[in-house]
């Protein structure tokens, strides 16, 4: 991502050998030996565009003389299949983006949404392991856009494809990428995850770039919770942990890590796990919440200010790694605003793709 003119689709262009670098390598993983698009021959590009790299435009690029069945096979027709399997293929990818019912449609028959999706169905058509998107949303409404987001982020948990995306959208950038590379005048300036973008910003270019998102949207357990291993534990028994400044909620861990006798306010306590179906604020004072490393820093606020107790985060195996209490939170947003990691040593998580 970048402002205009900073080379980000011009790099992207350079992924499938549509520009050539002055200097520099692509190199494509999966073959063996690994493919260079800026030093290939014209049949070995054109193999690459036609199973290895999907291409995204931003203004749908869609042929109006063809109905959408036909836009989405037009890769496919470059191979030798027959007829009824490029069918049967334009058909699932049809289905897949929602638009099943529609093949036998012509663009203009469609909404800006409708035809990004029938782009998209085009690159996947080809079933290529990388998909470049060159700002294929920036024309559409921001609401058709944010709901194009979450079918982008819902295709990808189920697709696990290799997918670059440009923007020149922050907030896009920041919600999507697992990783941002930020461009200014043909360079990168810094690479990194969502989090380490915002809370460590390389140069004053990315600080100005960053200063005005809201951490709540990009911090994650991980940089936020106070580790397993720094929490105090009881003067008295050293089994058992103190969960919150006061001592008011404690526990003991089992053999294998996991939270085992729970205490709140010196009454048995237990343990549930957040669901976005949980009235918080209705819940007994007998009860703790447990989230994934993932849990966002806004779901973690919101669990705190509505239930006035700490967040237990828990790996994948059930194990407790750390909490989050509302002084974690403050400490985390200062952190960021002050464009610092908010917890030294606990590395943010992913957000996205």
């Amino acid at each position: 991502m970048g402002l205009s003119g900073s080379g980000k689709s011009t790099l992207l262009r350079c992924l499938n050998g549509l520009v050539r670098p002055e200097r520099g390598r692509v190199l494509i993983e999966g073959t063996a030996p690994r493919i260079d698009p800026t030093a290939a021959d014209a049949e070995t590009l054109r193999q690459i565009r036609l199973t290895r790299v999907s291409m995204v435009f931003q203004q749908h690029s869609l042929l109006p003389w063809r109905t959408l069945r036909q836009n989405v096979a037009l890769g496919l027709e470059f191979r030798d299949l027959g007829r009824a399997e490029i069918n049967a293929i334009v058909d699932e990818k049809l289905e897949l983006v929602g638009l099943g019912d529609w093949k036998d449609k012509y663009p203009e028959e469609l909404s800006g949404g409708m035809q990004q999706r029938v782009g998209l169905a085009r690159a996947l058509a080809t079933d290529a392991d990388i998909l470049l998107l060159d700002e294929p949303l920036s024309a559409l409404d921001p609401l058709i856009r944010m709901r194009m987001q979450d079918e982008l982020l819902a295709l990808q948990r189920v697709l696990q494809k290799t997918m670059i995306f440009v923007s020149h959208d922050l907030d896009e950038a920041l919600r999507l990428g697992s990783r941002i590379a930020l461009m200014e005048a043909g360079r990168v300036v810094q690479l990194g995850t969502p989090a380490e973008i915002v809370t460590s910003p390389a140069t004053e270019y990315v600080k100005r770039f960053v200063a005005n998102v809201n951490p709540l949207a990009i911090l994650r357990g991980g940089s936020l919770m106070q580790p397993l291993e720094s929490l105090p534990r009881d003067p008295a028994d050293a089994r058992v942990l103190l969960l919150d400044r006061t001592g008011h909620c404690r526990c003991t861990l089992s053999a294998e890590g996991r939270p085992g006798v729970l205490s709140i306010g010196g009454k048995a306590g237990r343990l549930v796990a957040y669901d976005e179906t949980l009235v918080l604020e209705a819940l007994p004072e007998d009860v703790l919440i447990t989230g994934p490393l993932e849990t966002s820093m806004r779901t973690a606020l919101t669990v705190n200010h509505s239930t006035g107790r700490p967040m237990l985060l828990l790996d994948g195996d059930g194990r407790l790694r750390g909490v989050i209490s509302e002084w974690d939170i403050l400490r985390a947003m200062v952190g960021a605003r002050e464009g610092k990691r908010a917890e030294p040593g606990v590395e943010p998580l992913s957000t996205a793709v």
